[in-house]
């Protein structure tokens, strides 16, 4: 299928808010995040459904999906931005309209949750998306100047990213030596796993896969690495990189556990493709924006993953 690429922003332009997961426990963080993107020049239209509440998931899956339909379908919506992850993106697949969103590609972001849906989409369309902040989770605050400096570089210029790397601070570590390239595909790990079996995941072969986890214990990643080995998934990529695995060490003394390190070199000391391990990008404050179908390049030993094309057109 043949790569779609979003239109860049530029100020002024109209950005769609909505909430494919779950809704943000506290309604002032996307004001917050509404007023940031205000500051910076856009206009902002809020999905007609954020703010419902059904258990852990942001209204119905017919509400939520309606409000992904609305902002794809408006021709005046130049970029949708989620609100948060959460639970329940997946339940959304099967409902949506993938022929509406390929004839009205925009910039799309979100991470953790939302991965499901953004493997989903370029699957089913081609359509580049961004593994990157969220309205009320990363722009509701004190906004990471790294984090910005990255995503709005990334989204509003239509040249090549280049190298992305970590803040100077921040150490990547180079587990298997090596450079390859390939298209990126990749995002949260659990959410990958539930989608293994489904026509919503896009082939793997010869790509950059990168992964990233919060809030699940060492035997738990240890099952999902397990998962993604025996469905070859590691034979099939060119090259791997582990970003942040946030709370994911056993902290009960009294459970026997492997670490979480121990279990990242149980699948990955001996594989023969390059592995980069800590490139800064998941659940943390300061990240990366991964864009998701670009092609890119990696080099271990040197420490990044550099954007070989634009992002967006």
């Amino acid at each position: 299928m043949k790569t779609i690429k979003p239109k860049f922003l530029k100020k002024g332009d109209l950005i769609g808010v909505i909430s494919p997961a779950s809704t943000p426990d506290d309604p002032e963080k996307i004001e917050a995040g509404i007023r940031y993107l205000e500051s910076l020049g856009y206009r902002v239209l809020i999905g007609k459904n954020v703010g419902r509440v059904r258990g852990y998931l942001a209204g119905t899956d017919e509400e939520r999906v309606e409000d992904l339909h609305d902002m794809f379908t408006n021709k005046n919506v130049k970029a949708i931005f989620c609100l948060r992850g959460g639970f329940g993106t997946i339940r959304l697949l099967d409902k949506i309209n993938f022929n509406l969103i390929r004839k009205n590609p925009k910039i799309f972001v979100g991470y953790s949750d939302i991965t499901a849906l953004q493997l989903a989409i370029f699957k089913k369309t081609g359509l580049i998306t961004f593994a990157g902040p969220m309205v009320a989770v990363d722009f509701s605050g004190e906004v990471d100047k790294f984090t910005e400096e990255v995503f709005w570089r990334m989204v509003t210029s239509n040249k090549p990213f280049g190298k992305i790397k970590n803040p100077e601070v921040e150490r990547i570590s180079c587990l298997i030596k090596g450079a390859s390239k390939g298209i990126v595909l990749g995002g949260n790990l659990s959410v990958i796993s539930s989608l293994m079996g489904t026509p919503y995941l896009p082939s793997f072969e010869k790509a950059i896969l990168f992964l990233e986890d919060v809030d699940e214990k060492p035997y738990r990643i240890d099952r999902y690495f397990a998962q993604l080995k025996i469905a070859r998934i590691f034979d099939k990529v060119n090259g791997i990189i582990l970003c942040n695995f946030t709370d994911c060490e056993e902290t009960d003394p009294t459970k026997k556990s492997l670490t979480l390190n121990e279990v990242v070199y149980d699948y990955f000391s001996k594989i023969k493709k390059p592995v980069i391990y800590n490139l800064i990008h998941g659940h943390v404050k300061t990240k990366n924006t991964i864009p998701i179908g670009v092609k890119a390049k990696m080099d271990c030993s040197k420490g990044y993953l550099e954007i070989t094309e634009n992002c967006v057109s």
